[in-house]
């Protein structure tokens, strides 16, 4: 089973790509995209959309796991981020590729054991987990690689317990 974790930002929308074989977790592909910083707000949500849809059509991962919208103080910020969702999720729609969503709690807590761990925590989990040594996985990345891992996580228990499919 591969996944594509997806962590939404307008600035620095992260990407993972990860694969289960046999119960070990491989990573696939990661990075994270960079819409263009001139562009207007339209371009720059076109790009995201784009390079996604890109990104599933080369890997082909089987589903998407992305973070749940969540509150933020700043209403400006919580609507941005709503809107790259938006195209994040555009993007799987069009591929065909299945899709989950987990709060930040889940996703946190599906690698480090901890709801309330901090980007540099997470970061540290999933190079373990992954077995990777590259000091060159970007904050972003790391998040979109962890939605992925909590995902393969989920559909792991509900197999388990007698779930045909996983919600």
């Amino acid at each position: 089973m591969r996944v594509l974790g997806i962590d939404p930002s307008l600035r620095s929308t992260g990407f993972g790509i990860v694969e289960e074989d046999g119960g070990r977790l491989k990573p696939v592909a990661f990075g994270i995209i960079k819409p263009t910083a001139s562009f207007p707000l339209h371009l720059k949500l076109a790009e995201i959309e784009t390079e996604l849809e890109t990104i599933i059509r080369t890997y082909g991962p089987a589903e998407a796991a992305i973070e749940n919208a969540f509150y933020a103080q700043n209403m400006k910020t919580a609507l941005l981020l709503g809107q790259v969702r938006g195209a994040a999720l555009v993007a799987v729609a069009a591929t065909g590729c299945g899709l989950a969503e987990y709060s930040a709690l889940e996703i946190k807590k599906a690698v480090t054991g901890y709801g309330q761990a901090d980007k540099e925590q997470v970061l540290t989990m999933v190079r373990s987990l992954l077995g990777l040594d590259d000091d060159d996985v970007p904050l972003d990345a790391s998040d979109a690689l962890a939605a992925a891992i909590c995902h393969l996580n989920a559909r792991s228990f509900q197999i388990k317990v007698g779930d045909k499919e996983p919600s």
